[in-house]
């Protein structure tokens, strides 16, 4: 289970944002909220690119604080950009680790068989966005951060894409956070929904 435990943070001069709430194995959390309403600010204190004032975030009841980014157990899927256009499928699913995978078997499992060739600079978006979930499933990490990971995409290929993101969470009992503007995203992948305003959480009843 992944806890925020009365987790309060503050940039200079501002409102203090207050993030009491769990996550379960195979679960995804939405987070609503207009725009700089802080809910990228809750995504980086998972990460490890803020650090709170107060409170606690862990995972199976050891604190994530005390590692440095680098060293948590996070992967995050963002709107763009999540892969480098002049490398292949396989490269960017191999990418910054030193043992073997099979990443022919990574990118089958996210509907990419027979691309381990194809420079990323060549795919379609949804086809990017489908090469960093494969890298995700390489990394196989039990956090997964989704900021706005559906807002360039087409409609048909946002469907695909929330199916594919909603059967690997519960496949690989990952802990979800998704953050998003659109409620289509919330109405097909949240299990609890919770809209961020004046620094709070409020549950979100549906």
């Amino acid at each position: 289970m992944l806890t925020f435990n009365r987790v309060e943070f503050a940039y200079p001069k501002t409102t203090p944002y207050h993030f009491d709430f769990r996550v379960n194995r195979g679960e995804i959390v939405g987070i609503a909220g207009a725009s700089g309403s802080g809910k990228s600010t809750l995504l980086d204190l998972v990460a490890g690119f803020q650090t709170p004032s107060s409170g606690q975030i862990e995972l199976d009841d050891n604190s994530l604080l005390r590692l440095a980014p680098e060293e948590r157990p996070v992967s995050i899927l963002f709107q763009k950009d999540n892969v480098f256009a002049h490398l292949t499928a396989a490269q960017n699913v191999q990418l910054g680790r030193k043992d073997y995978i099979n990443t022919s078997e990574k990118l089958a499992e996210v509907g990419l068989a027979g691309f381990e060739n194809q420079k990323c600079a060549s795919l379609s978006g949804g086809q990017q966005q489908r090469v960093a979930l494969a890298r995700t499933l390489a990394r196989n990490q039990p956090i997964l951060l989704l900021d706005e990971p559906f807002s360039a995409l087409d409609g048909d290929t946002a469907s695909q894409m929330r199916d594919l993101v909603k059967n690997l969470v519960k496949q690989h009992n990952w802990h979800a956070i998704l953050v998003s503007h659109h409620s289509q995203d919330f109405d097909a992948l949240a299990d609890q929904l919770f809209n961020l305003k004046d620094g709070r959480l409020e549950a979100v009843v549906r």
